[in-house]
C-alpha cells in the first residue's frame, strides 16, 4: 500500500521547510502516547537514518523508518481548515480506533 498526501498538505510542507530554509523532508513517525496507545510525530529531517525510506509525493520527501511503516502502509496526509482550526489529519486505513480527544490511536 502506498503513501499518499493531499495537495493541500503538500503546499504546507513545502511552504514549512521553505520557511525553514533547510531539510530534506517531513519524517512521518510514530510514538507510544495517549490513552489508545500510538500518536503520530511530525518533524522535519535534515539527514536520513538507516532505516529510512524516503517517498516523494508531489515534490515533497516523506520520511518514514521502517518500524513505523508497518502501522503507516497506506495512510494519506491531508491540511484541513476546519473554523478557527487548521492542521494536519491523518488517514489511516490500519487505525482500529481513536480515543476520544483525538490524540492518539491503536491498531
Amino acid at each position: 500500500m502506498a503513501i499518499t498526501m493531499t495537495p493541500a498538505a503538500a503546499e504546507r510542507v513545502r511552504a514549512f521547510l521553505s520557511n525553514r530554509g533547510k531539510g530534506i523532508g517531513l519524517r512521518l513517525g510514530l510514538k507510544t502516547s495517549g490513552c489508545s496507545g500510538m500518536a503520530y510525530v511530525l518533524e522535519f529531517v535534515d539527514e536520513l537514518n538507516e532505516d529510512d525510506e524516503v517517498y516523494n509525493i508531489d515534490g515533497v520527501n516523506i520520511i518514514i523508518d521502517a518500524k513505523s511503516f508497518i502501522y503507516l502502509q497506506g495512510i494519506e496526509l491531508d491540511f484541513v481548515k476546519e473554523g478557527l482550526n487548521e492542521g494536519f489529519k491523518f488517514n489511516n486505513p490500519n487505525a482500529k480506533g481513536e480515543c476520544g480527544c483525538g490524540e492518539s490511536f491503536t491498531v
